[in-house]
């Protein structure tokens, strides 16, 4: 059955200009979330952005966005949300974002391929299933800041260049009076300045996220040497997270940008040092009261959070498709590193893909953390998906293995033997999807179109097109074959 996405802004049009003209705000910007999660804008003064705009919508080009319309189906709408209206906190001309959804012009319906679209209608399906109100979610983005990256692959070569003023392999040089005080390798994890050279930095972005009205509750250096970072943001519904986790991308890498460096969130940018992950905390919640809470369960886990935890585990390889959407993804996906790539839980045990955090006993911090996904991934998607791989979880009573409190990195013979591992390739997460994404389709939040799309795009634009390159490291091996 399908659900309608209810519910009115609590922000007027009206307010939206009254605050953009108080903030001397002098370009409103559109902006939207094409498919694979990047976001796209365009600008119009705010002198000619009238109160309508929100009715009637903005028109683009969905041929030229990827994973939208074919050119002979190109004209879609954007209509603006007014909740969402954020003075821009990194541009130099007064500048207010609003967040857009997609809409077809002749039939005014909501588009089936706009991500934000599948985040509200997740939403709205977990409210249909009685099962709760609200779900809660709390990723933990990683990323890198470089002082330059540099790339190109063609007929005759193909090569990458990283360098950090941070990058433990800068020990050494002598173009300059080096000045020493580098995280070694995997030991970035928690050193003061001036070995974590990027404090000034984190917490200017920090600030920027905060103006922008987001909640941080911190920011800190990460294990990896080469300016590896984490900034943690307080809990949210799934949406409203989803749309702060593309601002939060945004101000990462335009504050970096202002100070001459570059910030990525590729998953696995450094050989033999830690990735950047996009741990997910998550919890159910009803009438103000947390499922996810039992005082006699495991962890303090209730008999739902469980179920939920099963549903998960069930459906980790096809999730991974769009939790650890990139070829590179499969990179940070293997032993050590921290790497969470068994499907089991666990309190406490950061190799597990789930972990239950144990730091409180109070009920309302009790959640679980999916600790496979990455920052790559398109949060719109990937939080949706994951909710209903939880409800698919509590609707059928699905039980996760038993809980492992043991250095999963230390067992031997049999009893590893028996613990599953996450796909090894984005390959093998996009052959997951394609036979086990029913659950997807529940109250019509993804679309058999939506999920082919997804196939088709990763398939062809990137599986592919990685496999057809040659890699240095096979110079390497072959040279002299």
């Amino acid at each position: 059955m399908a659900v309608e996405v209810k519910g009115s802004p609590r922000t007027s049009p009206a307010e939206v200009l009254d605050k953009a003209r108080a903030a001397g705000v002098k370009v409103v910007d559109i902006r939207f979330v094409d498919l694979p999660g990047t976001w796209q804008h365009f600008s119009v003064p705010l002198s000619s952005f009238e109160e309508d705009a929100f009715s009637e919508g903005l028109g683009f080009d969905g041929s030229s966005i990827r994973g939208f319309q074919t050119i002979n189906e190109s004209d879609m709408l954007l209509l603006p949300d007014p909740d969402s209206a954020t003075v821009d906190p990194v541009l130099q001309i007064p500048t207010l974002y609003l967040v857009c959804n997609v809409v077809d012009p002749i039939t005014r319906e909501s588009y089936t391929r706009d991500p934000r679209f599948i985040a509200q209608k997740a939403e709205a399906y977990l409210a249909e299933t009685g099962i709760a109100d609200v779900s809660y979610w709390g990723p933990e983005a990683e990323f890198y800041v470089f002082n330059s990256l540099r790339f190109d692959q063609n007929a005759f070569s193909g090569y990458y260049f990283i360098d950090s003023e941070e990058g433990v392999w800068n020990s050494g040089a002598n173009t300059t009076p080096n000045l020493a005080y580098r995280p070694r390798y995997k030991e970035g994890y928690f050193p003061v300045p001036p070995t974590d050279k990027l404090q000034d930095l984190r917490s200017e972005i920090m600030l920027k996220m905060i103006d922008a009205g987001i909640d941080v509750e911190v920011q800190h250096h990460e294990v990896g040497t080469a300016g590896q970072a984490e900034i943690d943001l307080r809990f949210n519904s799934l949406t409203k997270m989803a749309d702060q986790m593309m601002a939060y991308k945004y101000i990462v890498k335009n504050v970096a940008r202002q100070h001459g460096y570059v910030a990525t969130f590729m998953p696995k940018p450094l050989f033999q040092d830690n990735g950047s992950g996009m741990h997910v905390h998550q919890s159910l919640w009803k009438d103000g009261t947390n499922l996810f809470f039992d005082q006699s369960g495991y962890a303090l886990l209730s008999e739902s959070a469980r179920w939920y935890i099963g549903g998960l585990l069930k459906h980790a390889p096809a999730l991974l498709a769009f939790c650890a959407p990139t070829t590179n993804s499969y990179r940070r996906l293997v032993p050590g590193y921290e790497a969470p790539i068994n499907l089991v839980y666990s309190k406490r045990n950061r190799s597990a893909c789930v972990r239950i955090p144990v730091y409180s006993t109070s009920p309302k911090q009790k959640r679980i953390e999916f600790r496979s996904p990455d920052p790559a991934a398109n949060p719109y998607l990937a939080f949706a998906a994951l909710l209903m791989a939880g409800l698919d979880g509590i609707k059928n009573k699905i039980e996760p293995p038993e809980p492992l409190d043991k250095d999963i990195y230390e067992l031997e013979g049999e009893e590893k033997e028996r613990i599953a591992n996450v796909p090894g390739s984005l390959n093998e997460a996009l052959a997951a999807l394609e036979t086990d994404h029913e659950f997807l389709l529940e109250g019509d939040v993804f679309t058999s179109d939506v999920v082919e799309t997804w196939l088709e795009y990763k398939l062809t634009r990137e599986v592919e097109q990685v496999a057809l390159r040659p890699h240095p490291w096979e110079f390497y091996l072959y040279h002299d074959a």
